[in-house]
């Protein structure tokens, strides 16, 4: 990809689907999960704040910030559960990287897909550190538009061979399963959530609706499971009941931005939780022993799509599906931005 500051380079729905089939869907999900770890070791050198949002009736509109002194990303996103009922994505995304030294925009790109890369990528990593050794089986419940990337990711980052599949809407229990064939998964379609849980090592839960909910129930979870709580994201939505988590070792991204959008919402402020982080770098412990109960209550983080889009300017570097947009303003002289607008009246008549 060459370097002109005035021209940034674009990718868009269709350039990320070619890319990410370019590299294969399973490795796109293995290198950004190495870029997250990368980015979660250097924790400390980040600027780091809750998301700013914007939460309405019907959904929330949030940006999400960060720099590590080198370059600064934001992504702006929304979660919508009532879009579905119209045709529409629960979910969409777009994020931005630029240069700190300069200011300059570097790389714009859509955020939809590449955001369920990197939220699969995530929930990868922390099962990779945090469940127990060996863990071969998945209940997925919810199975929605991230399902499939979940999946992968668990097969590839910490060898689950086997998913059991749980929605309440069958249709998107039948849709996973279609597009998870021929992926080397045994997929076991699931009528109830306890169905989906027998037997499992690992349960994700990624529903979309915005209501305080109880996916996961405290009788439904035994010793030594982990469990990842993904698709809470705003104040007011839950999935997992409230003596899981009074029962579970907890590790999350940024306490105050979790305290406010997930899972523990439901718990006193003073209630310890872990940074995933720390594990990471082995400044604290992950699994203390086989029985124990962990859970990772992922709302997502700014760092992760920062590191989503580090790892997408590299491999554009090595792939063409990108344009290039004309954004950045380029007078001759940086003091007349006006005189340039008249010499455009001058090539315009």
């Amino acid at each position: 990809m060459k370097n002109n500051l005035n021209l940034v380079p674009f990718v868009s729905v269709e350039n990320m689907m070619r890319l990410v089939l370019e590299i294969g869907v399973e490795t796109a999900l293995e290198e950004i999960s190495s870029y997250i770890e990368a980015d979660f070791c250097r924790w400390p050198l980040f600027d780091k704040t809750p998301r700013v949002a914007s939460h309405s009736y019907d959904g929330v509109i949030e940006l999400m910030p960060t720099s590590d002194g080198i370059d600064y990303g934001f992504k702006y996103v929304n979660g919508h559960p009532k879009n579905m009922k119209d045709g529409l994505q629960t979910v969409t995304a777009f994020g931005l990287l630029a240069s700190v030294d300069t200011g300059y925009p570097v790389l714009l790109s859509e955020m939809t897909i590449l955001t369920a890369l990197r939220t699969a990528a995530t929930s990868a990593l922390a099962t990779k550190y945090l469940a127990r050794k060996g863990a071969r089986t998945l209940a997925l419940i919810g199975n929605g538009a991230q399902s499939e990337f979940q999946a992968l990711a668990m097969k590839r980052i910490c060898g689950i061979d086997t998913v059991r599949l749980y929605d309440i809407d069958m249709d998107a229990t039948r849709k996973c399963a279609r597009n998870l064939e021929d992926t080397g998964l045994t997929v076991v379609p699931c009528t109830t959530p306890q169905m989906a849980i027998e037997g499992a090592d690992v349960v994700t839960t990624c529903t979309a609706d915005k209501q305080y909910a109880t996916i996961l129930t405290d009788n439904m979870v035994g010793p030594g499971l982990h469990i990842n709580g993904i698709g809470g994201d705003c104040p007011g939505k839950t999935e997992i009941h409230r003596d899981i988590l009074l029962r579970s070792d907890i590790f999350v991204e940024y306490p105050p931005q979790t305290r406010i959008e997930g899972d523990i919402q439901q718990l006193d402020d003073t209630h310890a939780v872990k940074e995933l982080w720390q594990v990471l770098t082995g400044e604290i412990e992950g699994r203390e022993n086989d029985r124990a109960i962990t859970l990772f209550d992922g709302v997502g983080f700014a760092i992760e799509d920062f590191s989503a889009l580090r790892w997408l300017r590299d491999a554009l570097e090595h792939s063409n599906q990108f344009e290039q947009l004309d954004m950045i303003a380029d007078p001759d002289d940086p003091r007349d931005l006006f005189g340039m607008v008249l010499r455009e009246k001058t090539r315009m008549a």
